[in-house]
């Protein structure tokens, strides 16, 4: 049975005793404990049921390597499912439960997939679920859902706070074992600004567990000197429950920090996501201990070699009263002299190798152990908790030598390095046959925008493992001056890769050889793969799930792919490594979002005019981050009512628009108008200075993505408009093209929507009301159609657009934003004569339609192109390419059977319903009927006296005057005949008057 010793544990402290739950049973742990720790010392083996099989599962690790000893923490607002046991710390009060079974953790009904095994091996999932058809809705896929995910989804609103941070640093450190610790020193001391971050609550790594000495004093005397030092250098962060999720481009480092989970509602933030720009990073995160693939490896009580040590040395617990030790290696007799030195029994430590004569074993059999060479384990005895072992050649099939009595296995496979974060941004591995390991290859390193390297692995995580090459290979990681610390620790032989126990094992022992406990992937699994044609290390783990449970595969993965590689009959490098990818740990979704939840989970932007807006009546519509003035109600009026009002008003006088929220652009440089003429789909180099001139942008792929008024400001500078949604999009747009593509055009560009605001005046009186403002000239002759003037207008600043989206006789003043509700109030007084009327975003839609103008986001879906809106007038003949051309010319894009844009009007005068699709003859293999076209825009027009709308419809330039039915419902149908989609004013002559 675990327990807890009687002495020693070098992290916690035993005068604060803490109090914690798991399953409702009451236990006890101390303050430095994790979870895990505490509930080993409370002979809690069994915390959790594997996912597929619900096979027990017990800790096997000690840090975030963990796959199996995931538990739902907390309660009510507080609650997180797959807390890792042995990276949580504990705290007193702390609430736990067991994941993945039912009803209860000892007795599972989901345990009778265990015996059903055979049926359920890897890819079963793709060969099952089909038949019969019906069975898929009612049948298989609730039982899949009800079976998928291990934890419960929280149920309650997450009281705890989270939070953004940033910091530059010249160096960013990871890992704060004696790596970190000595790359930050030797950099620290070279005036460096040096972020140093450990992803545990405690410095030192595995030097202090395994008792190296270093510059003559234990490892764990030199850390805390060390830490002293470091924390009195003024250049110098030091972060520690701090993990690296993910490095980037740029340098661009991604750190998690866990401020208060060990002291929940202390009123500090939860969680911290740290963004860090830094000059370098060194990863020096360290390695990661393997398992061995033996039968009954995943029965609880079977743990890493270097995880027990670390809780006989860390925390003073007893996985077992007698362990028995297998290993391919040297350091695992590490564990062996750990445990004798807590007066626990070790009956043998199984070594695999034919000799192990090097120092570490000779001390053990120097203890009394017997050392059984050549050997290896052909499987253990137990199910809920380990008993014993059965001992066999490693050489053979697993016949059975003897049997020995055990309640704990602590395996070593050898060790893998960390690499996740050298290979995020391309950094790439070597395979070092000696050590059987993949390591950073130095040739190879993840570069930055200049091609140099960007980052540096030093120490375990660059794939050395004895603490003097350690300390020497991080001193000159970062190029340290004088001599890097020394130390002293035990010689070790080679290790013997062993990818299966024994070698020669048949099919009844490969089938309970585990290599991902949590996704209950074997050995024989990935040799199935292999049988089926899965070559690919990325399809095996895609059709096995090996190394796609939460810790991903970091112990995992470099057993399967070397198991893949035996079936596959070739050298493991030639099989390579799956895709690591951020983060390296989970992190939660409150770091994420950090603050921005409830009033500010989305900026709310206002118009300099919104106060106005507000109090008078504005019916509020979310566009993008912003809110628009949907209408403005009168009292005792209707939504429909106000609308239709403010149509009149536009149609027979004037109406105030503000438009303040449309995306404003500036796009600068001697390149700028070669640019644009890639963006839109016609020229806008050729564009005169004060004219404008409408223009579509598409993506790569073809489909319209935005559309607006260009306007060309002077020689090399033009502004842009956009969309009210798509400004910050089409920005980002342009930017990526700049930085990734175009990255040696002189182009400049910003956004700067916000610093104006923009007011449409349109109607009959437009002119009228503006000149009674005075200050410029506005009649037609002096300013014509798709022209702009820069002036004052009543003593206000003002950039003056002739451009129209109403049909009307409109003008679009832009003034600076300061200036925008002074500019407003002003409007509204010079108007009265007038009676001018603000309008809404439904006013102005009605309005477009009826002059058939697109709204993307309406006529757009992100399958249209804008020859389907029967915009190819907007396209040029005379340049060779714009962003998608090419994609425009396919034989799908051009074929005369697409849907295109008409205008639709019902017999009855009725309004269509938005979304509706026309029915058409014949079902599709589904059963539905096949349809022709759908309703995109439909408006009751108060201007017509009925209902009007927009369609896109087979063929439907060429159908005009045909009726179609689009059914709505009920059993009834709407008919509607196909129409010009201009419905007023056709010649536009109302807007050019």
């Amino acid at each position: 049975m675990s327990t807890r010793l009687q002495k020693g544990g070098r992290l916690i402290d035993r005068s604060r005793p803490m109090s914690f739950s798991f399953n409702g049973r009451r236990m006890q742990g101390y303050a430095g404990d994790t979870l895990a720790s505490a509930l080993l010392g409370a002979d809690q083996m069994m915390v959790g049921r594997s996912f597929k099989y619900h096979r027990p599962r017990g800790i096997v690790a000690s840090g975030a390597e963990e796959p199996n000893a995931l538990v739902g923490m907390g309660e009510g607002g507080r609650f997180e499912p797959n807390q890792r046991t042995t990276t949580t710390e504990l705290f007193d009060g702390a609430a736990t439960v067991s994941q993945n079974h039912w009803p209860s953790l000892e007795f599972d009904v989901g345990a009778i997939n265990n015996k059903l095994y055979r049926f359920l091996p890897a890819g079963f999932y793709y060969k099952t679920f089909m038949f019969p058809r019906f069975a898929w809705k009612h049948v298989f896929e609730p039982i899949v859902r009800q079976s998928a995910g291990l934890g419960k989804v929280p149920q309650h609103r997450d009281e705890d706070r989270y939070e953004y941070a940033y910091a530059f640093a010249d160096l960013v450190i990871v890992g704060g074992g004696i790596a970190g610790i000595a790359a930050a020193l030797a950099a620290g001391r070279q005036g460096k600004r040096v972020w140093l971050i450990e992803q545990t609550a405690h410095w030192g790594g595995r030097a202090v567990v395994d008792g190296a000495q270093i510059d003559g004093r234990d490892a764990d005397a030199w850390v805390k000197d060390a830490i002293e030092t470091l924390g009195k250098m003024e250049n110098v962060t030091l972060r520690t429950r701090t993990m690296a999720s993910g490095l980037y481009d740029h340098g661009y480092v991604l750190a998690y920090e866990r401020v208060a989970d060990h002291t929940p509602g202390d009123g500090r933030p939860r969680h911290r996501l740290w963004r860090l720009r830094a000059g370098h990073v060194v990863t020096a995160t360290g390695a990661i201990e393997r398992t061995l693939s033996f039968a009954g490896n995943d029965i609880p009580g079977v743990m890493l070699a270097s995880a027990v040590r670390d809780y006989v040395v860390n925390w003073a617990v007893s996985p077992g009263d007698r362990t028995v030790i297998v290993t391919n290696n040297d350091d695992a007799y590490r564990t062996a002299l750990a445990l004798l030195d807590a007066g626990l029994v070790v009956p043998a430590v199984i070594d695999a190798r034919s000799s192990a004569k090097g120092e570490l074993p000779e001390a053990v059999r120097a203890r009394g152990v017997r050392v059984l060479e050549g050997k290896g384990i052909a499987k253990v005895k137990g199910a809920r908790r380990v008993t014993g072992v059965s001992v066999c050649i490693q050489a053979g099939e697993g016949s059975e030598l003897e049997a020995i009595a055990c309640d704990a296995v602590a395996m070593s496979g050898g060790w893998s390095p960390v690499v996740h974060l050298w290979s995020h941004c391309g950094g790439k591995l070597i395979w070092d046959e000696a050590q059987a390991m993949f390591r950073p290859d130095p040739k190879r390193p993840a570069t930055g925008e200049d091609g140099a390297a960007m980052v540096t692995a030093a120490g375990a995580a660059n794939g050395i493992l004895t603490a003097h090459e350690i300390l020497a290979d991080a001193h000159q990681a970062v190029g340290g001056k004088g001599t890097a610390p020394g130390a002293v620790s035990a010689a070790e032989a080679p290790m013997m890769p062993v990818w299966i126990m024994p070698q020669g094992a048949g099919p009844a022992l490969r089938m309970k050889m585990w290599l991902d406990p949590q996704n209950d992937v074997k050995v024989s699994d990935v040799q199935l793969a292999a049988r089926e044609g899965y070559e690919s290390v990325e399809h095996t783990k895609r059709y096995t799930t090996l190394g796609m449970a939460t810790d991903q595969g970091k112990m995992s993965n470099i057993n399967g792919l070397a198991v893949l590689s035996d079936a596959l009959n070739r050298p493991i490098p030639a099989t390579g490594t799956t895709t690591f990818r951020p983060p390296y740990t989970p992190i939660s979704m409150g770091a994420i979002a950090g603050e921005a939840r409830g009033e500010i989970f989305q900026p709310l932007r206002r118009t300099p005019i919104h106060d106005w807006h507000e109090t008078h009546g504005a019916h509020w519509e979310p566009v993008g981050q912003w809110r628009r003035a949907y209408t403005y109600l009168r009292t005792g009026e209707g939504v429909h009512d106000a609308v239709n009002r403010e149509i009149r008003a536009v149609r027979n006088s004037v109406g105030l628009l503000d438009a303040s929220t449309l995306g404003k652009l500036i796009v600068k440089g001697p390149d700028a108008g070669r640019f644009l003429d890639m963006l839109y789909t016609n020229m806008m180099s050729t564009l005169p200075v004060g004219k404008c001139r409408y223009g579509l942008m598409c993506t790569e792929n073809g489909f319209l993505t935005d559309d607006g008024v260009v306007v060309r400001l002077s020689g090399d500078t033009w502004l842009c408009h956009t969309t009210t949604g798509g400004a910050e999009r089409i920005h980002g747009w342009m930017e990526d093209w700049l930085q990734c593509e175009w990255w040696d055009w002189k182009v400049y560009t910003a956004n700067v929507t916000e610093e104006y605001a923009q007011v449409a005046v349109a109607g009959p009186n437009a002119r009228k009301l503006l000149e009674k403002l005075g200050g410029m000239e506005l009649s037609k002759e002096a300013f014509p159609f798709m022209e702009w003037r820069e002036g004052t207008l009543g003593g206000f600043r003002a950039r003056v657009y002739r451009i129209s989206f109403s049909g009307e006789l409109s003008y679009e003043v832009a003034v600076p934003a300061s200036e925008g509700r002074a500019f407003w109030d002003a409007l509204l007084k010079a108007g009265e004569e007038f009676g001018v009327t603000p309008y809404g975003t439904e006013a102005m839609h009605i309005m477009r339609a009826e002059k058939g103008f697109i709204m993307i986001g309406d006529e757009t879906d992100g399958t249209v192109i804008p020859q389907d809106l029967n915009l190819g007038w907007a396209i040029s003949k005379k340049k060779g390419d714009y962003l998608g051309k090419r994609a425009q010319e396919r034989s799908h894009m051009v074929d005369p059977e697409r849907w295109k844009l008409v205008g639709l009007q019902t017999l009855d005068g009725s309004v269509i319903p938005d979304g509706a699709y026309a029915a058409a003859e014949g079902v599709n293999p589904n059963g539905q009927r096949n349809v022709q076209g759908r309703v995109t825009s439909t408006y009751f027009s108060p201007t017509l006296g009925h209902g009007i709308a927009m369609g896109l419809v087979k063929r439907g330039p060429d159908r005009m005057g045909e009726v179609i039915e689009f059914p709505v419902g009920g059993g009834r149908t709407v008919k509607a005949r196909i129409v010009d989609p201009v419905f007023f004013d056709k010649d536009g002559g109302k807007q050019n008057v």
